[in-house]
């Protein structure tokens, strides 16, 4: 009897625990260290490259844990990101994903299931070698699993560089440590990166940057 009493209020604690870890409101407060970049629609980061910083609006929960946590750990090496999840909690990194998962959904329109933009033949091989699809869905906006990124329509410059990275080794400021990211892109050459991430940003997607009302 006691031991379904015990298995009762851990049951109870654990569905308080995941509330309170994925919490949107909390994780909108919290977004005050992000809209500098993250708040502005088409905003540049200059260093460590030049790139449109990504759209989080609308990505997915797991992903985005995943992301900030790879930063806290090291296992994502941009500077600025990595000092900021660094001062996060497990509970303040669900937050915020919790918050962005849900930006600007109600201005989604839903992506088809196909690309209603099809590749060239060029990138449609790189397409068929990298196997993007496999994970990212035919539509790019599809993933198999939460824990990978939706692609589709996310700023061109910004994939480009996000590719680059994971085949970046050895530098203090670039690169991500993901094995099969790394395998992938290490079979193409830089012009074929950039190829890939203009048709991808190109398609219609789910992604947004929803301005924030404390920089308008």
């Amino acid at each position: 009897m006691m031991s379904k009493a015990i298995t009762f209020l851990l049951a109870l604690a654990s569905v308080a625990f995941s509330a309170q870890a994925q919490d949107a409101a909390a994780g909108q407060k919290k977004a005050a260290m992000c809209i500098g970049c993250h708040g502005i629609p088409g905003y540049q980061a200059t260093f460590p490259e030049i790139y449109k910083v990504p759209m989080l609006g609308g990505q997915s929960f797991k992903y985005l844990t995943g992301a900030l946590a790879a930063y806290k750990k090291g296992e994502r090496k941009h500077p600025t990101m990595r000092a900021m999840a660094a001062s996060l909690s497990d509970t303040d990194m669900a937050d915020l994903a919790a918050f962005y998962e849900g930006q600007g959904v109600s201005s989604i329109k839903p992506v088809a299931e196909l690309p209603a933009v099809q590749p060239s033949g060029e990138v449609a091989a790189l397409l068929a070698k990298g196997a993007c699809v496999s994970c990212h869905g035919a539509n790019l906006s599809k993933p198999i699993d939460p824990s990978y990124p939706k692609l589709a329509g996310q700023q061109p410059s910004y994939l480009a560089a996000a590719l680059r990275a994971y085949g970046t080794e050895g530098s203090m400021y670039l690169g991500r440590g993901n094995a099969i990211m790394a395998g992938q892109v290490k079979q193409f050459k830089r012009d074929e990166l950039k190829a890939l991430a203009q048709y991808i940003g190109s398609l219609p997607g789910e992604l947004r940057t929803v301005p924030e009302s404390r920089l308008r």
